[in-house]
Order: structure tokens, then C-alpha cells, then sequence
């Protein structure tokens, strides 16, 4: 940990963190080996494209209905008590879905309505999770938390746990999901063990709703101009994201000729490039800020859009997607740090909400737009389509940049409440 002046201050594990990280990364370990297993399951029962793109369209759809609700709830209940029950519900949920595949039931339908119901309930355990860190760590330590928090979620699912599923896969379909039961089922272990000061609310104004709450949780977020910025070049991003992701694999085992060994060595490059995103991006806020960090994480993740778009090598593609995945953390890092640090507490599951339901809107959208550029113009377009909206992602965060300022004086939006420990 550095003091003052020194840069970045790094969380520490004490007081409840790390025990919040554990549960954090032993999730994504569990959500690696689901989401990893479930469209293989899903090829096994149906040969129809549409159907199993449904499993996976599944886990966006929640978020567009549920995600301003689950930022709702998640300000008015106990979100330490929240996080450990939707864990324990979720891991009931998918030890009885192992339970079905062990014994030969599962159906395409089941897995759709599976991939439903974890999503719903994730929308709920995300927003309060945002909001439960500023109780564990100093303001200080906010980007430090996040970055390590990230960086521990990216190790246990991009390379522990992906990779181990076809392994688990050769001792029986059921088994990646039972490890996943058991997953969530420790993660709500740690997260009740957590001690965590009563969250100081006050009482809610008569009359108050959730539909009048989760205004005042849009209406936050449209008043700060960093966040309000931050949000719509996120959902910019993402819209490119979104045409990236489908376009990515026949770009590397069509218009590269790479095949599957080309594509397994773009996504460890891109995981790669997040690990060293993760360890470096403290620095890069102490000499520059957290809008302008992300603004320059932005930039440089055009440049590695263009190349993968217009350069036909996989070397080139390799090294982009680590560049693409190092600037991405970066930007993710910081963009939740300043939604902690610019948002009144008892308001930040809200505006968790509102900024994620708004950015994930994106990522549907894009992969019909890539799918259409891809069909018409060539296998290399979606990536070039993605370069386009993250220029505009860009451009939409230069108004933000007179926010950059310190936490305790945001530019005429909300400010942040003390931290509880």
C-alpha cells in the first residue's frame, strides 16, 4: 500500500476483503465452467443455431428487464445478506440442474430457463455487491479493490477455469455444474461470514416506490456528468463488443485461416493483456486520472480494433487482443471505481443498476449489427464496425473530462458519503 502523494493506495486484505475476493473469484471459476459447458450441452440436444443462441442471448435479456429492480432492492435490504442468499439460491438452482443432466432429462428448454433464472438473480447480487465494497475498504483504496478483484475473477475464469471443461466434460456432462453448485455455495459461505456495519439509511419518504426509487437512481446517474458520460460510452463500447464477440471466430478460423489453435491463442492473449491491465492500472490513474485513463484506454483499444480488422496475421491479432484486453481492464476498473466514489451510498446499487441495465443494452444490438457487416461486407468487418462505435465512445467521454476532479468535490452531481467500516 502507498500513502499520500504516492499513487495508488492498494486494499488490503483485512477487514472482510479478502474473504469478499475469495467468494469473488471462486463465482467465476464456477461461472467459467458453466458458461463454458452450457453451449456444448446445448449442441448435444438441438442442431438448430437459433435455439442455442438463445441459451446465451439469455444472459442479456435479464439484465434489460430485472436490472433497475435488482439495483432497487439491492439499496433496500442488507446487501451482505442479499449476496449470500441469491449465492445459496443459484447454487440449489444448478446442483438440481446436475442432478437432470446425470440422469439423461436435460432439455433445451430447461437450459433456457436456467440461464434466465441465474441471470435474474445476478442482478440482484452484482448491484449489491458494487455497494457493498465501500463499506469494506477506504475511498482510497476503491480502485485497488476493484483492480484486484477484477484481475482475481479474470485468472479463475479465462484461465483455470475454461480451460479445465472439456477435461471434466470426458468424466460426465453433469460435472461442471456440480462443481458450480458447489462454488456458489461456498462464495455464500464467505460473503455470510463477512461483518459488515448496518448500512446507514434513512427512513424511506412516504409514498416512496421502487418505480420513484429506481427514478431517483436514473436521475443520479443523468446529473453527474463524469458517470453520465461514463455510461453512454460504455453502452457505445459495447455495441461494438457485442459485433466483436460474434464476428470473432470466424474472423481467426476464416478470413485468418488460423482455425482453433489461432482462436485459443487470441483468447490467451486477451486474457493475458487483462491480467497486466489489472496489476498496472493504479499507476496509470496516479499520472493521469480516472476519466482520463479510460479515455485512454479507449484510444488504444481503437488501434487494436483497426489492426485486428486490417492486418491478416495472427501474430497481429495476438498481439492486439492483449493490448484490447489490457486497456479493457483498465477501463473497467476505473469505470466502477468512480461510480463507487461519485455515487451517495445509499443510492449506489441504483445507480449500479442504471448504469449497467443502460451499457448492457449495447451488446445485443451489435451482435446483430456484426452479424449483418460480417454477411454483407466480409468476415474482417465486424471488428472495423467495432473500431467506428468505440471513436464514438470516445468522443462521447471528452465532456467528461472537466470532472476529473477529486472525489470529495465531483462537478455538480452527487457526492460521496463517508466510508463505513
Amino acid at each position: 500500500m502507498r500513502g499520500p502523494g504516492g499513487g495508488a493506495v492498494t486494499a488490503a486484505w483485512r477487514g472482510g476483503f479478502g474473504r469478499l475476493w475469495s467468494a469473488a473469484v471462486l463465482s467465476s471459476f464456477g461461472d467459467a465452467l458453466r458458461g463454458s459447458a452450457l453451449p456444448l450441452l446445448a449442441a448435444t440436444l438441438t442442431d438448430r443455431p437459433l435455439l442455442i443462441a438463445a441459451v446465451t442471448a439469455c444472459g442479456y435479456l435479464p439484465w434489460l428487464v430485472f436490472g433497475l429492480l435488482g439495483g432497487a432492492v439491492a439499496d433496500r435490504v442488507d446487501q451482505r445478506r442479499a449476496m449470500w442468499t441469491v449465492d445459496t439460491l443459484r447454487g440449489l438452482l444448478v446442483a438440481c440442474f446436475a442432478a437432470v443432466v446425470a440422469l439423461g432429462h436435460a432439455s433445451i428448454g430447461l437450459l433456457i430457463a436456467l440461464a434466465f433464472a441465474l441471470t435474474t438473480l445476478q442482478t440482484l447480487f452484482d448491484n449489491a455487491s458494487t455497494a457493498l465494497l465501500p463499506a469494506l475498504v477506504g475511498r482510497d483504496e476503491l480502485g485497488g479493490a476493484n483492480a484486484r478483484l477484477m484481475t482475481g475473477q479474470r485468472i479463475a475464469g479465462g484461465l483455470l477455469g475454461a480451460p479445465v471443461v472439456p477435461l471434466l466434460l470426458v468424466a460426465g456432462a453433469a460435472l461442471p455444474f456440480a462443481l458450480d453448485a458447489v462454488t456458489f455455495l461456498a462464495a455464500a459461505a464467505l460473503v455470510a461470514s463477512l461483518r459488515v456495519a448496518a448500512s446507514e439509511r434513512g427512513p424511506r419518504p412516504a409514498g416512496s416506490t421502487l418505480r420513484r426509487e429506481i427514478g431517483e437512481g436514473l436521475r443520479t446517474l443523468a446529473a453527474d456528468r463524469a458517470l453520465r458520460g461514463l455510461c453512454a460510452a460504455t453502452a457505445l463500447c459495447n455495441i461494438g463488443v457485442g459485433a466483436l464477440i460474434a464476428g470473432m471466430a470466424l474472423l481467426v478460423t476464416g478470413w485468418l485461416g488460423a482455425g482453433t489453435t489461432g482462436y485459443a491463442l487470441a483468447m490467451t492473449a486477451y486474457t493475458v493483456g487483462g491480467l497486466a491491465g489489472g496489476v498496472v492500472s493504479g499507476r496509470l490513474v496516479a499520472l493521469v486520472g480516472r476519466v482520463r485513463a479510460v479515455l485512454l484506454a479507449g484510444t488504444a483499444q481503437i488501434g487494436a480494433l483497426v489492426v485486428m480488422g486490417s492486418v491478416r496475421s495472427p501474430v497481429a491479432l495476438a498481439v492486439s487482443m492483449a493490448v484490447f484486453g489490457f486497456m479493457g481492464m483498465t477501463w473497467n476498473v476505473h469505470t466502477r471505481t468512480l461510480m463507487q466514489e461519485r455515487s451517495p451510498a445509499e443510492l449506489l446499487g441504483r445507480v449500479s443498476a442504471a448504469f449497467r441495465t443502460l451499457a448492457v443494452a449495447g451488446a445485443p444490438l451489435g451482435a446483430l449489427l456484426g452479424g449483418a457487416v460480417a454477411t454483407a461486407w466480409g468476415l474482417n468487418t465486424p471488428a472495423l464496425l467495432a473500431a467506428a462505435f468505440f471513436v464514438l465512445s470516445v468522443v462521447s467521454l471528452i465532456p467528461a473530462l472537466t470532472a476529473d476532479v477529486p472525489v470529495g468535490a465531483p462537478d455538480g452531481g452527487p457526492t460521496t458519503v463517508p466510508v463505513r467500516r
